[in-house]
């Protein structure tokens, strides 16, 4: 689903934006004009009428509304790069064709391929530590039009998704499919961390990384320590690699 944004303050609530008051009073417009239909008094609509009386087509109507005044929503995943733009710069005079295109994190640990293959391109907080690392194929997935794709043709086996969001929302009808993940952003407990927990993907938070392309295998170091609450209070460094791994 699409989120609004607007600024927070000290408290982490959002203030209103213009959007946010224009969606507040069309729908407490709305809600007055279903009371004054019903002929009931607010307590009866309330807790009575204003389920069944209020419906999906009404609130589609005001969010229509929105969008023929101009409105365009910004998705969770774009948002996160805009926040975060050193994590997913694409590498010099490389498009966005997946094809060609890989994040590009300016503190992303990288070195030449070793003598098992291995060739460092970055790290991440490890979610869970599991008894073998983890051996898969990269595919970014970064918008609404790759997962619907995914929805109707099914993720690819063995899939290591490349995501930008640690809300989970973008992915979260596919999520189950995923072999592995590795997220450019957020702490073990945002909520994709959670979520690949508990369905027991192995998943790296708050990534940086370098030169892992569309069609890349790659390996997660899932056997390093799981990042814990108090390594983030204090500042400690405790990390899972990424390997690119030569074919």
């Amino acid at each position: 689903m699409p989120r609004l944004y607007g600024d927070t303050d000290k408290f982490g609530e959002q203030n209103n934006t213009p959007v946010v008051e224009a969606f507040h009073g069309a729908i407490r417009a709305l809600v007055r004009q279903k009371l004054a239909a019903s002929g009931k008094s607010w307590n009866d609509f309330v807790f009575g009428d204003a389920v069944s009386g209020i419906t999906a087509e009404d609130f589609l109507a005001i969010d229509q509304r929105l969008l023929d005044y101009g409105h365009r929503y910004v998705w969770s995943a774009l948002v996160s790069q805009q926040e975060r733009p050193e994590a997913y710069t694409a590498a010099q005079g490389v498009g966005e064709d997946l094809a060609t295109f890989s994040f590009e994190h300016p503190e992303a640990p990288t070195a030449a391929v070793d003598a098992e293959g291995r060739e460092l391109r970055g790290c991440g907080d490890n979610v869970v530590r599991y008894d073998e690392d983890l051996i898969g194929t990269a595919r970014y997935v970064r918008s609404s039009a790759t997962v619907l794709n995914y929805l109707q043709n099914g993720v690819p086996p063995g899939t290591i998704a490349v995501i930008d969001d640690s809300g989970g929302t973008l992915t979260a009808p596919i999520l189950e499919q995923f072999t592995g993940v590795i997220c450019a952003g957020g702490t073990v407990r945002s909520h994709l961390g959670i979520l690949t927990r508990e369905y027991g993907i192995p998943c790296f938070m708050n990534s940086k990384i370098s030169g892992i392309r569309e069609g890349d295998t790659v390996r997660l170091e899932c056997t390093a320590t799981a990042k814990t609450a108090d390594a983030y209070q204090k500042g400690i460094e405790m990390t899972g690699r990424v390997w690119r791994l030569s074919k």
